[in-house]
């Protein structure tokens, strides 16, 4: 099995997963001793947010760790038969332990609303300036 985090200096897991290109993959074939076995560093064009194509990079992995995604992201992930796990572990060996573990440390709250926040917000400025 692997899993893929999200990590964009890949050395943290990372936020707003359909804009990731940046990936760290490990197999946790050994429960007791996952390791990393990958880096992905992708083109803009194969963010997930852009890409729209047939084969992906990460098409094969198990599941996908983030910081932070949105229902829609999540949804074409469950398409391609990965499940999306959004963590609040900022390591990514220790996010992966957890997950293996079944013990995921939760994300804070806006890291699921952020996306739907930051358009309210967004709106709220537009109708309301000087605020």
């Amino acid at each position: 099995m692997r899993v893929a985090v999200t990590s964009q200096n890949f050395r943290t897991v990372t936020a707003h997963a359909g804009k990731a290109r940046r990936f760290l993959i490990y197999d946790i074939s050994s429960p007791c001793s996952p390791r990393e076995v990958e880096r992905l560093d992708l083109p803009k064009e194969m963010s997930f947010h852009e890409f729209h194509g047939g084969q992906h990079p990460l098409d094969g992995v198990d599941a996908l760790m983030t910081g932070g995604a949105g229902e829609g992201f999540a949804a074409r992930m469950a398409q391609r038969g990965i499940e999306v796990v959004i963590c609040g572990e900022s390591d990514p060996l220790q996010a992966v332990k957890d997950y293996i573990q079944g013990t995921i440390k939760p994300a804070p709250a806006e890291a699921h609303d952020h996306h739907h926040q930051h358009e309210h917000l967004h709106r709220h400025q537009h109708e309301n300036p000087q605020s």
